[in-house]
């Protein structure tokens, strides 16, 4: 893609987020687009919203799982990023009419004590860079119609990367805890809405282990001579399907001993 149409398309998106409306997708419009285009397009989009006074608290990975890799025709995760006006707090109100449509899911959230990057990062040293690791839920939206009005075509890798990875918020609760001291595989979730169970999982379903997913972030920063940094927040990735979500409903996330996480659509 021409530097043009990236930045014109990233303009449609910061629109789209604005305005409350959605916009037809980076692989209708422009069917050339790569995988680096639609990273290409989310830096110009996040740059948009740094200008707009927005403030970069850290990152999101998803497609994480073997099962989404395989639904997308895809064999990597993706990523995009955190600003601060997407984290709210356990507990607390998401603005329902501030977003489009709505969806969560469960992760784990790590938070970084140090700098971390290179190309040969690895599982260990994201755990020894952590300070440390606590339950989420990530809040998904979508500025890119799920399936296209005119020809019902649907979104493709490439749509969900130049939309910031579908990234909306975050909420981060329950009991932090130190990643050394626990197997993060075996940490799991029972997610309910409305106090009905919709899903549960096993953060295993992340790559093996969420931390490899950091890893994985941060061998792919290596390559654009970057890192990420001391205070950061990463979420690593769902170990569930996206549960719809819309005004009046309350998401609960039980990680049994390391405690809820929740958040109410007002």
């Amino acid at each position: 893609m021409l530097d043009d149409a990236v930045e014109a398309f990233a303009q449609s998106l910061f629109e789209a987020e604005r305005d409350r409306r959605q916009t037809r997708a980076l692989s209708i419009l422009h069917p050339e687009a790569t995988l680096d285009d639609a990273y290409r397009v989310q830096e110009a989009f996040v740059a948009r919203k740094v200008a707009a006074g927005g403030r970069i608290r850290g990152h999101k990975i998803g497609l994480t799982s073997r099962a989404m890799q395989a639904a997308v025709g895809i064999d990597q995760p993706d990523s995009g990023y955190i600003l601060d006006d997407m984290v709210f707090p356990d507990g607390g109100v998401v603005p329902g009419g501030r977003f489009i449509g709505l969806r969560v899911e469960a992760e784990l959230a790590f938070v970084l004590g140090r700098d971390l990057s290179g190309a040969d990062c690895t599982l260990f040293d994201v755990l020894d860079a952590t300070a440390y690791v606590t339950p989420a839920l990530e809040i998904l939206d979508t500025r890119i119609f799920r399936a296209d009005p005119e020809t019902g075509a649907g979104r493709r890798v490439v749509d969900t990367v130049a939309d910031n990875a579908a990234n909306a918020g975050i909420v981060t609760g329950g009991r932090p805890f130190r990643p050394g001291d626990h197997d993060l595989r075996w940490i799991g979730a029972i997610c309910a809405k409305n106090g009905a169970v919709e899903e549960t999982g096993l953060a295993a379903g992340v790559l093996n282990n969420p931390a490899s997913a950091v890893a994985w972030l941060v061998k792919r920063f290596a390559g654009q001579g970057r890192g990420l940094k001391a205070g950061e927040i990463v979420l690593a990735g769902s170990f569930i399907r996206p549960i719809e979500i819309g005004p009046g409903d309350t998401i609960t996330a039980d990680y049994g001993p390391f405690g809820t996480v929740s958040c109410h659509v007002g």
